[in-house]
C-alpha cells in the first residue's frame, strides 16, 4: 500500500544510529509519521528540518502499519530562517504548535494550505506576526474550537450590522460589544479590529491578538490534554 503527498516537515527524532522518525503534516493524509532510512545522514538530514516542505511517499503494509518515507525537498525553507533569530522563532513556533495540537491521519487541507502560505512570510519580521494571529484563529476553528467574532454574545447584533465588537468572553469564545462589554473589561479579552477586517493593526494589537488567540490555544486544545503553548510559541508573543 503506497501513497504521495505534498507536506511540511514538523518534527524528526533518531531510531537507531542512522534513521529517524519523521512527523509530517500531509496535505491530504493529515499528520502522519514513519520511518526515513538514513534520516541522521547527511543527505536526507537536512531534509527533515522542521518547516521544509516536501514531496512524500509512504509505503506500508496497511494504515496502521508504521511504514517509511521517500522524501524529495520541495521547499527548503529551515535553511533560509537559521539566518534570520525573529524567522527561526517563528518558524519553530508554527511547527510545534501543530506538532503539539494536530492530530494523526485526520485531512485539513485548507489549514495545511494556510500553513504553508504563513510559512512562507516567516522572514517578513513584521507581515508574519499578524499572518500567525489570523492563522491561530482558523487553528482553533479547523479543530473544531472556532471562535465567533462576527456576533455580540451579549445582543445578538452581527459586525455587518454596525456592531462595536471590541471584546471576547474568555468563557463563551464569542465577541462583544464596546457597550455591553465594559462593565466586565477586567475579565474580557480584547478584540483587534484588524482580526475582524476592521483596518490595519496599530501598536499593541498584534501581541494582544496573539494573547488572545494563545489563550484559546491553551484554554480550549491544550489544557485539557495536560499541554502548554510551546516555549517558542510564548516567546515569540513576548517579543512583540
Amino acid at each position: 500500500m503506497n501513497w504521495s503527498d505534498d507536506a511540511i516537515v514538523l518534527d524528526a527524532r533518531a531510531q537507531g544510529e542512522s534513521n529517524a522518525i519523521g512527523d509530517l503534516f500531509t496535505r491530504l493524509h493529515g499528520r502522519q509519521g514513519a520511518i526515513v532510512y538514513g534520516g541522521q545522514g547527511k543527505s536526507k538530514g537536512p531534509l527533515l528540518q522542521p518547516g521544509n516542505g516536501v514531496a512524500v511517499t509512504w509505503h506500508g503494509k496497511g494504515e496502521r502499519a508504521l511504514g517509511y518515507f521517500d522524501l524529495e525537498l520541495r521547499r527548503p525553507r529551515a535553511a533560509g530562517a537559521l539566518a534570520e533569530r525573529h524567522a527561526l522563532l517563528g518558524l519553530t513556533a508554527v511547527t510545534d504548535t501543530l506538532a503539539t495540537v494536530l492530530p494523526e491521519g485526520e485531512q485539513q487541507t485548507q489549514l495545511y494550505d494556510a500553513t504553508c502560505v504563513i510559512l512562507d512570510h516567516v522572514e517578513e519580521k513584521l507581515l508574519f506576526p499578524i499572518l500567525l494571529a489570523k492563522w491561530e484563529v482558523g487553528l482553533l476553528d479547523a479543530l473544531g474550537f472556532g471562535l465567533t467574532l462576527d456576533r455580540c454574545a451579549a445582543t445578538g447584533r452581527m459586525l455587518e450590522d454596525g456592531a462595536d465588537l471590541v471584546f471576547v468572553s474568555p468563557k463563551s469564545g464569542t465577541a462583544v460589544s464596546q457597550e455591553a462589554g465594559m462593565p466586565y473589561k477586567d475579565k474580557m479579552l480584547p478584540l483587534p479590529p484588524f482580526l475582524i477586517g476592521m483596518g490595519e493593526p496599530v501598536r499593541g494589537d498584534v501581541a494582544a491578538a496573539l494573547r488572545m488567540t494563545g489563550y484559546f490555544l491553551e484554554d480550549r486544545l491544550l489544557a485539557p490534554a495536560g499541554k502548554t503553548l510551546p516555549e517558542a510559541r510564548r516567546k515569540l508573543e513576548t517579543r512583540l
